[in-house]
């Protein structure tokens, strides 16, 4: 994950971490015309390049697993780049020959071209925020007296690399405004290496803090808390598996070496460890989660800093499946988020003096549908609730009492409600699937919102298209929502070009948003749908646990209903249905292409988990034991990983969609020997005619590290769909 770093207090966001072998023989070349005459997608023969299979097996509670591709882990030797490079030759020279492929690029990037503006946030009279002229490579961030202001230049993150690929992943203000923490990921990498900034001159200060990650920047006066790792391993640090998370205080104009070590636990190296401060800066905050053992949730302790002696003492001790974060304090007590006994949330009042349950004193109860966000701002609370995945905005006194909901523009998502206790305004954004990201200010005496920053997209008319939520039931019965998103007047006949998306796992919530690029799929005519299964969290915990672990193939099966009613209800046809999910959401795609390749023509698998059995061994990987299990805790769920892992379940000979994989070489979230293994597994267990390809990114990661890039890999995905679709590009 990206380090995002808000000016209120830190909360549980940094758990939000998504993060996430066939027997043929290695080397086929086949002719890749269909025998459809529909089919314009494989004018050519592919000739994969050769992948050799060596001899590895491991042993699970006595099943025996070949891992013939473990040789392709191995990201620096000379024989795995050298693999990289002959498939990216393939690649590259079947998208090559798709004629309107730069057309496409011309169109996308006149789609994206329009300024992009954040809202924005305050330190006494200073504005900061955001903006994107179009076709940066990164945004800059600007600064402005008053909210009116006349804004300029603060800091430059096009300025870091020469071909703009490394990213701004951390901004963290001092309380006073004096100071700017700013963090750098080489290439989109989630290490992230700490700077700092006098704001009043611009002038970066000599501090530099390396090997964070998974961490917030909190402030303490002329210094802040922040977590890292231990160096790496020279060569291996975006593959080596991450322990020893710790805590560090570091003050300003010192070196790191000389930063003072707050917390770290020694027997228990997989664990995570953030401390964060309230706003006035009188407490601390540690939060502690163990997700490598399966723990969901996190404890919480605290330090009142007033007292010089004092050290952190516990609200919640232990950890288990249950969240604790603390949104503010209201003097000497917190109000605190959790899903204890309340599995759709609550904000509690807690006093730390007494902190045992039977204390805690509901602020919001529990409600049908799950609590989406929490903040403070102005003496106010600010609380949104999520209604068949849409958002409802509400604003409270800070003991619970409602005083009025905050009217939105109609269905979709809505973010934003926080800032200082003592503003007189907060700023809020709102989108959905035909409706551009606008920003909202909404003044706290009167009540009321009014439009502050809004966008003109070239060529985007909203009302030449039309998004429609409906419901679907699964294979057990389970009623599953399902946003569709196309241009009107369009004709049931089961012949239309569908896009069909998911990710559906930790908690995530696959929101109503715009995409300026999605724009390109829906003037040539495709449908665009986006189920919400389990394993997300659109119906709060329970939906979430229901689609984890040993009940994971509930996910699969909410994917392969939606699939199944586009057809049913004359959407599209299995010849004009492809699939698309990165990460968790690759993983999904995997599995049901496994599970039902017939019923898909095109499938975009994107940085995804497909080694189920070894996750766990790589970087932040063994987080992900929470929400998959792990083939080495117990046999039952090693069976269960091991029935839908991806790559061990390609059946050799089996027709199998067209697949387009991608990866990249810093992608040190979801490693991409993931991706690289199971290229190579498809690849030899195609039966069919569908070419198998992988693109392989580089100076990139989980996401694609610039605009450039993320504009050339839209391009790809969408030149093959058009060409497996039978998409006649206009």
């Amino acid at each position: 994950m990206k380090i995002r770093v808000r000016h209120k207090l830190f909360t549980l966001a940094l758990f939000a971490l998504v993060l996430s072998i066939a027997t043929a023989a290695p080397f086929f070349t086949r002719a890749s015309a269909d025998t459809k005459k529909s089919d314009t997608s494989n004018k050519n023969k592919i000739t994969y390049p050769e992948t050799k299979k060596g001899e590895v097996v491991d042993d699970y509670f006595g099943t025996k697993v070949p891992d013939p591709y473990r040789w392709l882990e191995d990201e620096t030797s000379a024989e795995t780049k050298a693999w990289i490079e002959d498939q990216n030759r393939v690649t590259f020279a079947y998208l090559d020959k798709i004629p309107y492929r730069e057309k496409l690029k011309a169109r996308l990037t006149e789609l994206y071209n329009y300024p992009r503006i954040s809202a924005p946030f305050r330190r006494g009279d200073t504005y900061f925020f955001t903006k994107n002229d179009g076709l940066q490579n990164q945004s800059v961030y600007y600064i402005q007296k008053g909210v009116n202001g006349t804004p300029e230049v603060f800091l430059d993150p096009n300025k870091f690399s020469a071909d703009g690929t490394s990213v701004l992943s951390a901004f963290s203000l001092s309380k006073d405004g004096k100071y700017l923490a700013y963090g750098i990921s080489t290439g989109g990498s989630d290490w992230v290496t700490l700077n700092l900034m006098d704001v009043a001159t611009k002038q970066k200060l000599s501090d530099e803090l390396q090997w964070l990650k998974v961490s917030g920047v909190s402030w303490q006066g002329d210094g802040f808390y922040y977590s890292r790792y231990p160096a790496p391993e020279k060569g291996k640090e975006l593959s080596t598996k991450n322990q020893f998370h710790a805590v560090y205080f570091h003050k300003v104009g010192t070196p790191q070496s000389e930063d003072v070590l707050i917390y770290e636990d020694k027997q228990n190296p997989l664990r995570f460890h953030n401390v964060g401060t309230t706003e006035d800066e009188r407490f601390a905050l540690l939060t502690i989660s163990d997700r490598g053992r399966g723990k969901k949730g996190n404890s919480l302790f605290y330090k009142d800093l007033s007292k010089p002696d004092a050290k952190f003492a516990p609200i919640v001790a232990e950890i288990g499946d249950d969240t604790f974060g603390v949104i503010d304090n209201v003097g000497d007590k917190f109000l605190i988020r959790t899903n204890r006994n309340a599995p759709n949330g609550r904000v509690v009042l807690v006093d730390p003096q007494n902190p045992d349950e039977k204390n805690w004193k509901d602020v919001l109860p529990e409600r049908t549908e799950p609590l989406q966000s929490t903040g403070t701002a102005g003496g106010k609370l600010f609380a949104s609730w999520r209604k068949d995945v849409a958002t409802r905005a509400y604003v409270f006194s800070l003991d619970g009492k409602l005083e009025n909901d905050i009217v939105l523009p109609g269905v979709g998502t809505a973010g934003g409600f926080g800032g200082l206790n003592d503003d007189k305004h907060v700023f809020y954004s709102f989108t959905s699937f035909n409706f551009p990201p606008t920003i909202y200010k909404y003044d706290i005496a009167t009540k009321k919102s009014s439009v502050f920053r809004t966008v003109d997209i070239p060529g985007f008319k909203p009302e030449n298209y039309e998004t429609k939520q409906v419901f679907y039931n699964s294979k057990d019965g389970t009623r599953v929502p399902m946003f569709l998103v196309y241009k009107k007047g369009l004709k049931l006949d089961g012949n239309n070009p569908t896009l069909l998306y998911g990710y559906g796992g930790f908690n995530v919530v696959t929101a109503p948003g715009f995409s300026s690029l999605r724009m390109a799929l829906l003037e040539q005519g495709v449908v665009y749908a986006s189920a919400n299964m389990r394993g997300g969290g659109e119906y709060g915990e329970k939906w979430h646990e229901a689609g984890t672990k040993l009940k994971k193939q509930n996910v699969f099966d909410d994917f392969i209903a939606a699939a199944e009613w586009l057809i049913a209800n004359k959407y599209t046809s299995s010849s004009k249905l492809a699939i698309q999910g990165g990460s968790n959401g690759g993983l999904l795609v995997g599995a049901v292409s496994n599970q039902r390749p017939e019923l898909f023509r095109a499938v975009i698998e994107q940085a995804g988990v497909m080694d189920m059995l070894r996750f766990q061994k790589f970087t932040i990987g063994a987080n992900w034991i929470s929400d998959y299990g792990s083939s080495e805790a117990s046999e039952a769920e090693f069976k269960a990983l091991y029935a839908y892992s991806p790559i061990h379940n390609i059946k050799a000979g089996t027709k199998y969609p067209a697949t387009l994989i991608t990866t990249a070489d810093h992608d040190d979230r979801v490693v991409p020997a993931h991706n690289y293994k199971y290229a190579a597994a498809l690849q030899a267990g195609q039966g069919g005619d569908n070419p198998i390809l992988i693109r392989v990114d580089v100076n990139s990661a989980h996401g694609a590290s610039n605009t450039t890039k993320a504009i050339e890999q839209t391009r790809d995905i969408y030149a093959f769909l058009f060409e497996n679709l039978g998409v006649e590009y206009k």
